[in-house]
């Protein structure tokens, strides 16, 4: 059976675009939004609460546990995890990152719904030389999140939308972390985008930031970063692709602030994080809390919830 045009040439047209025609050179921004018509869904409510950063001390393992409570009461149809459930896989011994994790599933249970969860650097296990973790150890970087969540990026579909989470951490030869989105995964969008039906409203979870302007708030670094750790690198790509689907909201943790950047008609909401400033106060103004996100009508609308956690230990910033 042959394709419809329209959909032969769209198709034909973000391939392009996935192999990068039109990222390389003359940028896609140029032009305007090329989306179809909103295809119809059903309302409802979820939370995302992110960077959870668990751990014993600080009164951490507490806060979380508050915050789970929190949102059970607010009968959300499911929670979206917006990564770095631990404090911290990168740089600790095994025995201590293996801790972490039983102590967040744990706390995590008292969520009593769907979870469904993002990767976060954070989560990648002894990827820092510090920690003394072999890169032959078998749960060695992102097989200690996939061993106790599942696959690093997935979709799936609820009431009419689609939902896609990204998973942003790019490990570096160096031992270290960037945000990168690498060519597999988005080959992988590219499908999983066009098997939709046309229309379908997409709201997108990523860890590390696709875009922010966090790096605004604060005074210029003294010397340039060694690696892009606070935004995904390549984000471009992906905020090309969305000019062609119905994206009607991005959903973005790491920096522990409260923003809302938008373009081309998508709202990039980093939410802020349940742990605040690690915790040890608010973060460049935004307290412990977590978002309560409303879908309906084609629109996502989100709104800032805080649980009421005191620090032990305040340095704000």
């Amino acid at each position: 059976m042959l394709l419809p045009r329209r959909h032969f040439l769209r198709s034909a047209a973000l391939s392009g675009l996935a192999a990068g025609t039109l990222g390389s050179g003359k940028r896609a921004w140029a032009l305007a939004p090329e989306r179809p018509a909103m295809r119809a869904h059903e309302a409802f409510s979820f939370v995302f609460l992110t960077d959870t950063h668990i751990q014993p001390e600080l009164n951490a393992s507490k806060g979380c546990l508050d915050c789970f409570r929190q949102v059970r009461r607010m009968n959300a149809d499911f929670t979206i995890q917006g990564g770095d459930h631990v404090f911290d896989a990168l740089g600790v011994p095994k025995t201590r990152a293996l801790s972490l994790m039983d102590l967040y599933k744990q706390t995590a249970d008292t969520l009593g719904h769907q979870v469904h969860n993002t990767i976060g650097n954070h989560d990648c296990m002894g990827i820092y030389t510090e920690s003394g973790i072999a890169p032959t150890d078998p749960l060695y970087g992102k097989k200690y999140y996939s061993d106790n969540f599942g696959a690093p990026y997935y979709s799936f579909d609820h009431k009419g939308v689609h939902f896609v989470v990204l998973d942003s951490i790019g490990i570096t030869e160096d031992r270290h972390y960037e945000g990168y989105i690498d060519p597999k995964q988005q080959e992988w969008l590219l499908h999983d985008l066009l098997a939709m039906p046309v229309g379908t409203p997409v709201i997108v979870s990523t860890h590390i930031p696709l875009v922010t302007a966090v790096e605004e708030y604060g005074p210029p670094p003294s010397k340039a970063p060694l690696r892009q750790g606070t935004r995904v690198k390549n984000a471009h790509t992906l905020i090309d692709l969305f000019d062609h689907f119905n994206v009607i909201g991005v959903l973005q943790g790491h920096t522990h602030v409260l923003e809302t950047v938008t373009w081309h008609g998508v709202p990039y909401v980093t939410g802020g994080a349940v742990s605040g400033n690690w915790w040890h106060g608010t973060r460049l103004g935004t307290p412990e809390g977590f978002l309560n996100v409303r879908v309906e009508k084609g629109r996502m609308t989100t709104d800032y919830v805080t649980y009421g956690f005191r620090t032990i230990a305040p340095y704000n910033t």
